[in-house]
């Protein structure tokens, strides 16, 4: 079975997934900046947020589909003169990272508007047995 990863816009997946997602404590581990239960509201408001950042700047964060299915969200999200590049998978979906990153970078090379792209890593355990 081939594995087809695609992106898409976050509004095109169900909240309940993103909340169930974003609630798991393996993903929060890795995220010392959420700090906040995740609800209804928690996520209309991060996809609002992440919506906004396509109208202003063209471009921002996908939710990141394997064969159609969602398994995380990241992409570049300009700050100041900037692009961060994030992701953030389902903890089942950990080892896909390289993958989707390599797919995400191919994007940005070709975009003329990234001229670079910077990462910020998690201070967790998960980044030493990447490195």
């Amino acid at each position: 079975m081939k594995h087809e990863i695609t992106f898409t816009r976050l509004p095109e997946i169900d909240p309940t997934e993103i909340k169930t997602h974003m609630s798991d404590p393996r993903v929060a581990e890795h995220m010392p900046l959420l700090t906040f239960e995740w609800d209804e509201a928690a996520v209309a408001k991060f996809v609002a947020t992440k919506e906004a950042c396509w109208s202003r700047d063209g471009l921002g964060h996908w939710a990141i589909l394997l064969n159609r299915k969602y398994v995380g969200w990241g992409g570049f999200q300009r700050e100041g003169n900037e692009w961060d590049y994030g992701l953030v998978l389902k903890p089942r979906y950990f080892g896909l990272g390289t993958r989707i990153s390599r797919k995400a970078i191919k994007f940005a090379v070709a975009d003329e508007r990234i001229p670079f792209v910077t990462f910020l890593l998690p201070p967790s355990g998960f980044v030493a047995q990447m490195v």
